[in-house]
């Protein structure tokens, strides 16, 4: 899965959904985050800095908790839990170079 922080939440999702037919599978306006996929192919939209934010690869685990939890321990940094109820939990984690990743758990 892939991440990318956009400019206008909203329209980044008419363009996904519309232009390209993704489908939205859950949407937080709260947290200004949605989740869409169109066949393999999975992205998370977050409200964020539109092209200045780097898209973020995403690694899914069985256990997003106890993984931050082992990594926390080992001294690695790691960032807040995120959950979409229903849908996925994330965290974002630092390699040595600060390069960020995240950690997702389907939760569907």
């Amino acid at each position: 899965m892939i991440a990318y922080g956009v400019a206008d939440l909203d329209a980044a999702r008419r363009f996904y959904t519309g232009m390209l037919r993704f489908d939205e599978l859950s949407y937080l306006d709260d947290d200004r985050l949605a989740v869409l996929e169109r066949g393999n192919a999975k992205l998370t939209l977050t409200d964020g800095a539109g092209g200045e934010m780097q898209a973020v690869a995403q690694v899914e685990v069985d256990d997003v908790k106890a993984e931050a939890e082992r990594l926390r321990a080992a001294g690695v940094e790691v960032g807040v839990v995120l959950e979409l109820p229903g849908a996925i939990r994330l965290v974002d984690v630092f390699d040595p170079d600060g390069n960020r990743l995240q950690l997702t758990q389907d939760l569907e």
